[in-house]
């Protein structure tokens, strides 16, 4: 691995959520829909495991809502927000153990006029996927994209492995807007990158921290 051309193994997915999250920082994930195609550069995750945490979905257990996020690894788990946004997530761990990587914010670097295109009233590249809604509709992903395989040559989606990123180039802090487990400082972000979110603590804006 360390090509950004070589698409991610299940195995290499199946792993904890919090590995997988920096695991992901700085690799290539790629939409091939009917439009065109876009690849962005991954900038910022945000980790969610099982039944022992309460910002997760799938906290009180198994629904027909988040199946996917069950396994197996290395699938795409969209899910609704707001009667009208679609986040993206990459599932970790084994099947049966549900955990999941919810992307957050990425960098295009093929593409750019279609990313333009749907986002016309950005103001410069570093918002044409900042935000996990923003970059699931800037890849042209909706309800049907739920339960793909990330890692079949054939998919629409696809994941491809960038070289680890060093750690002392990663920061983290607390997960953004959840209501529950709120201070888990599970959001991995490369610092620098215009595409970052702002922190939001219960809904308010407040300066991004970075760890030591």
């Amino acid at each position: 691995m360390g090509s950004p051309e070589q698409v991610f193994s299940t195995e290499e997915l199946a792993r904890d959520p919090v590995e997988l999250a920096i695991r992901l920082l700085g690799c290539v994930l790629e939409s091939r829909v009917p439009e065109g195609r876009v690849r962005l550069r991954l900038t910022e995750v945000e980790a969610y495991r099982g039944q022992d945490d309460p910002a997760s979905h799938c906290y009180r257990g198994r629904t027909a809502r988040n199946e996917v996020m069950w396994g197996p690894a290395g699938h795409l788990y969209v899910y609704f927000v707001y009667g009208m946004h679609f986040c993206a997530n990459v599932v970790a761990t084994t099947e049966g153990e549900a955990g999941a990587v919810l992307l957050r914010a990425g960098e295009v670097v093929s593409g750019a006029e279609l990313a333009r295109s749907r986002r016309p009233t950005a103001k410069g590249k570093g918002e044409f996927a900042s935000g996990p809604a923003v970059l699931t509709s800037m890849l042209g992903l909706g309800r049907e994209h739920n339960g793909i395989d990330l890692t079949a040559p054939d998919s629409p989606v696809r994941l491809f492995a960038g070289p680890p990123v060093p750690a002392a180039e990663i920061s983290s802090g607390p997960r953004v807007g959840v209501v529950a487990a709120m201070d888990v400082p599970w959001r991995f972000w490369l610092p620098g990158s215009p595409s970052i979110s702002a922190y939001r603590r219960a809904g308010r804006a407040q300066p991004r921290r970075q760890a030591g």
